[in-house]
């Protein structure tokens, strides 16, 4: 069985076809998604979806691109994360992709929220799930400042290079792939997730985004974790078999979950 560590199945793109998704789902032996929250309006829709169906969980958090939009409190987070379905904090971080010819003290307010996060996750004892793009040194700063290490987590749809993964793996976080490291040009991202330690992988789909080879430009979905699983196996040497025990232990050990949710 796989698991897809990282997906928006409240988003408008699922709106009329989740059943078929989730039957996609156990065709492909994919038995859990983490549906994860980018904003406090439209985290009651992932919510409700982690507590619909059995194999879907929800995470509870403000991404940092989205700008205007309520601004998550420490008090909001704790409260939200006690809910059993809610098994992580996020998701949170750094980007500073489309920072343009903003100034770096501009950005504070990301700086601001993605403590918040971690300190609510700290409280509320769940793992943070973490969104860095352009930002690892502030990411890596902000994650030790904060005491991060505390409760570990996942670096999420990762792209970043080894050193910074090598960073975040000592923090005690795991790194996760996506559908990115089937991509042809993808060499770096290739190297990195070939020299990575077992078990500290995780795998994810984002989607609806980041469809994988043989999908690429297509609407992504949970089921097409296999393929991310498949590459990851051809890429690393490993059985298909390995990476979907190693990924599904991980995914269980990241998150604190008892295995009688599988």
């Amino acid at each position: 069985m796989l698991i897809d560590s990282h997906c928006h199945l409240d988003f408008p793109e699922y709106q009329n076809r989740l059943p078929e998704v989730l039957e996609n789902m156990v065709r492909a032996k994919v038995s859990h998604a983490l549906c994860i929250s980018v904003d406090i309006p439209d985290f009651p829709k992932v919510k409700r979806l982690a507590h619909t169906y059995p194999n879907l969980f929800a995470s509870v958090g403000v991404h940092p691109d989205y700008e205007d939009t309520p601004e998550p409190t420490l008090a909001f987070l704790v409260e939200e994360a006690k809910d059993n379905k809610v098994i992580a904090i996020g998701e949170t971080g750094l980007d500073y992709y489309r920072m343009g010819d903003r100034s770096y003290e501009s950005m504070e307010w990301q700086r601001e929220r993605f403590r918040t996060h971690i300190r609510a996750a700290l409280q509320a004892k769940k793992p943070l799930i973490i969104h860095t793009r352009s930002a690892s040194e502030d990411t890596l700063r902000i994650m030790r400042e904060e005491g991060a290490d505390a409760i570990g987590g996942v670096m999420h749809c990762f792209t970043e290079s080894y050193e910074v993964a090598k960073a975040a793996i000592e923090l005690g976080f795991y790194i996760s792939f996506s559908g990115i490291v089937t991509f042809k040009n993808a060499k770096d991202l290739q190297a990195t997730c070939k020299a990575l330690p077992l078990d500290r992988l995780l795998i994810e789909t984002d989607s609806p985004y980041l469809a994988p080879v043989p999908h690429r430009g297509q609407t992504n979905e949970p089921a097409w974790v296999a393929h991310v699983a498949s590459y990851i196996a051809q890429l690393r040497g490993e059985t298909l078999e390995q990476i979907a025990q190693h990924t599904t232990n991980n995914f269980f050990q990241c998150f604190q979950l008892n295995r009688s949710y599988s």
